[in-house]
């Protein structure tokens, strides 16, 4: 299966080992967009409002590009700061997309609580408690 590993980049470190599992179990990997640069979105924000604005546009749309390539994405929802499973706004979009698009959506822990939580729910997504084994 093609994966479309999404997420927020304070998650970029767990990364390599989960990736390594799933091609070790026959999948092909896509990593999270500025995977390479983690620092990319903070480059552009010091340019300037409109320069900023313009590069999430662009990443926005070129996220549902690659998720219409894939087969799933693989959210990796980790505790951050204090939110247990957090799912941040980019990594919520990229599910609405996945969605939308009808491909498969894993979620490594639990939905988070919030105000996003019925929709999420409504994505109908694998909870596989960080066992990628479910990944089918």
């Amino acid at each position: 299966m093609r994966i479309f590993i999404i997420c927020s980049k304070s998650f970029y470190d767990r990364i390599p080992d989960i990736k390594k599992a799933l091609e070790e179990r026959g999948h092909s990997i896509t990593l999270p967009n500025c995977y390479d640069n983690p620092h990319t979105e903070d480059e552009y924000r010091n340019m300037g409002t409109d320069k900023h604005a313009a590069w999430k546009s662009e990443m926005i749309r070129h996220s549902e590009k690659v998720i219409g390539e894939n087969d799933a994405v693989l959210v990796l929802n980790f505790d951050k700061k204090g939110i247990a499973n957090y799912i941040g706004g980019a990594t919520f979009l990229e599910m609405y997309d996945a969605f939308r698009l009808n491909k498969k959506i894993f979620i490594w822990n639990g939905i988070p609580e919030g105000m996003l939580k019925d929709e999420i729910i409504g994505f109908n997504p694998a909870v596989i408690d960080g066992d990628i084994s479910l990944i089918t």
